[in-house]
């Protein structure tokens, strides 16, 4: 109960924002970017969408339980994106050590990439402050984000997906203030679909 009034405290404070104005919009551009995984490369979006289109997935961390669902419900369908052509990329702040891990431990298909000190996230309008009180929950339950990002400003993103087709340009898009919603896979494989066109 104290993690569900917080919470919704904060989605009231952060309601201000104009979730279509936040993040880069269906037609634009999406910003190249260069972020390390745990496997020990760099994964650029450039080089994703040599083989066709990227779904991007924005997520807190590897200690959030909305993400642990959200990813998962992306690894179910992680073949059928494959099979599409596309390839799933997961972005959070917790540095590589943990995220590794987290990939490893839950047999994640696609890999995990660490936004170190949230400058990616940053770029595309997509951090927010967690607040005195929600920073206080986390440290009382054992979060402890200062660890998992190397730094004590208790900044997260938000919980974002973007399907970037292979022209790099923004296809559909969900930016969440609520970070407890999160872009359905049956959509995520019905935009993909869409973009590949009818069978032949």
């Amino acid at each position: 109960p104290d993690f569900a009034k917080a919470y919704d405290d904060l989605i009231e404070r952060l309601g201000v924002l104009d979730r279509g104005e936040v993040g880069p919009k269906v037609g634009e551009q999406f910003p190249e970017f260069n972020l390390p995984a745990g496997d020990g490369f760099l994964y650029s979006l450039s080089s994703l969408l040599r083989t066709g289109p990227a779904v991007i997935s924005f997520n807190r961390g590897h200690w959030c339980p909305y993400c642990k669902l959200d990813l998962r419900s992306l690894a179910t369908i992680n073949d059928e994106v494959d099979r599409l052509g596309a390839r799933i990329v997961s972005i959070m702040p917790d540095s590589a050590r943990f995220t590794h891990d987290h990939a490893k431990k839950n047999d994640l298909p696609f890999p995990i990439l660490s936004d170190i000190d949230l400058g990616y996230s940053l770029m595309l309008g997509l951090i927010f402050w967690v607040g005195p009180e929600v920073a206080r929950l986390y440290q009382d339950a054992g979060v402890d984000l200062e660890l998992y990002h190397g730094n004590p400003s208790h900044f997260l993103p938000m919980a974002a997906k973007f399907i970037v087709g292979q022209d790099g340009l923004v296809k559909a898009r969900q930016v969440n203030i609520e970070f407890r919603e999160r872009m359905a896979p049956e959509e995520i494989v019905a935009v993909l679909k869409r973009l590949r066109g009818p069978a032949r």
